[in-house]
């Protein structure tokens, strides 16, 4: 009876053992499971984006004129992109240390990070690093992944991987500081180098190259254009980060910090909204598709001079005005005209309009293109074809000697009919 006794209290004992650890057992499963398929789910979809969209991003077409010199910009987003050997080492370091200081020891997603980014949010309610990777960063500035939701993050999380596979971190860390924005309208570390100070971003010093980095979380909030003492602040905050990791010493961010931030911009040319330039663009649309216009990085020569384009300008706006106070004129004057509220207007302006050509005679190339006296208040570009304007006398000479050429007198009868 004392066998049977003890094992039933055997039977108990484990029953007991079974049930206290058999629910934690199957809990961790179904958790282990719920995780494999997300991570599934998640790996899935992240393969059905394009990796080539990664590598490219639009840049603007540079139009030169006939000294070649830039003349305008086409298409595309306000970005200069280069190498990274054309980036100084400061900011590679500033950026490194603001955004991603394990980024050559993660692969795509810093777990560490996160949780020390989580940590500190709990403890001080504020971040000092970024939780997002530096890929996990190119992945959602580079694809449309959604919004700001914890869905996105898991699919940005995805991404990054397949980014980390598919490029080098030498490749991650060049297409991350072309991309990025920098507030004012500008994209890439090049172009917000020239913007705020001047220069090529090769020549930064690490006062400039800290306070670009600062600009990253939010680059319109602490434009040193706009807000200097806010760019200071952030400015400081990665010179403190860079030290702490031991990228640069203690003198060197003192030094950096006493600095004042006072911006040189170079002005970066920008798109020129004009009749030549739309001559330019209707030339493009026939050789090119729209994809090739769009994705930029064109270097587009043409035979206009900005000088010759200017003064053509000007005088034609001179001789018009100087009609339209004569005594015996009585139509509309431009000065008098009010633009619609709902944009430009159309071919037929009230007033006296007027278009002007300029041809290098030994070349044929066009020096000057002028559709109208107000590109604003008029698109319409009555220097160009189909515009059915009637080109002035002094083109009669060009006209009668195709003719004479082919034969015709000055005697032909020439029927003006439809």
């Amino acid at each position: 009876m004392q066998f049977f006794a003890r094992l039933r209290s055997r039977k108990k004992k484990s029953g007991s053992i079974l049930f206290r650890y058999g629910w934690k057992i199957t809990l961790l499963i179904l958790l282990l499971g719920a995780g494999f398929a997300v991570f599934l789910f998640y790996g899935t979809w992240a393969q059905t984006f394009d990796m080539k969209n990664v590598g490219e991003m639009p840049e603007r077409n540079t139009v030169y004129d006939v000294d070649g010199k830039i003349y305008s910009r086409l298409a595309g987003a306000n970005r200069l992109k280069v190498s990274l050997s054309e980036v100084s080492p400061f900011f590679i370091a500033a950026v490194l240390a603001r955004e991603d200081t394990r980024f050559y020891e993660h692969k795509g997603i810093d777990w560490r990070g996160i949780l020390r980014a989580l940590v500190r949010d709990i403890t001080s309610g504020s971040a000092k690093e970024g939780a997002s990777s530096i890929t996990q960063q190119l992945a959602r500035n580079s694809l449309p992944l959604g919004g700001r939701t914890l869905s996105r993050k898991v699919l940005e999380a995805m991404v990054a991987l397949r980014i980390e596979r598919q490029f080098t971190k030498q490749q991650i860390l060049e297409l991350y500081v072309n991309r990025i924005y920098f507030g004012t309208g500008c994209y890439g570390v090049e172009t917000a180098s020239q913007l705020y100070f001047g220069e090529n971003a090769s020549k930064l010093n690490l006062s400039e190259a800290a306070l670009l980095a600062g600009l990253i979380r939010s680059p319109n909030r602490f434009s040193p254009l706009k807000n200097p003492e806010g760019a200071a602040m952030q400015r400081n905050a990665v010179l403190d980060r860079m030290v702490a990791l031991k990228k640069i010493s203690l003198q060197q961010a003192e030094e950096a910090k006493t600095i004042k931030i006072v911006t040189h911009p170079k002005r970066v040319r920008q798109i020129q909204e004009n009749y030549a330039m739309d001559a330019v663009q209707r030339d493009l649309n026939q050789l090119l598709t729209q994809d090739q216009i769009d994705n930029g990085g064109l270097s587009i020569y043409t035979t206009l001079d900005s000088t010759v384009q200017n003064s053509a300008q000007d005088a034609l706006e001179k001789q018009l005005t100087k009609i339209e106070h004569q005594s015996n004129f009585h139509h509309p004057l431009k000065a008098d005209y009010k633009p619609p509220e709902n944009g430009e207007g159309d071919s037929a302006m009230p007033y006296l309009e007027g278009a002007v050509v300029v041809i290098d005679n030994a070349s044929g190339g066009i020096r000057a293109l002028v559709g109208g006296r107000d590109y604003a208040q008029s698109k319409f570009n009555r220097a160009l074809v189909p515009a059915n304007r009637q080109i002035g006398s002094a083109f009669k000479p060009f006209v009668y000697t195709i003719a004479f050429s082919h034969g015709l007198l000055p005697s032909t009868a020439i029927s003006d009919g439809p």
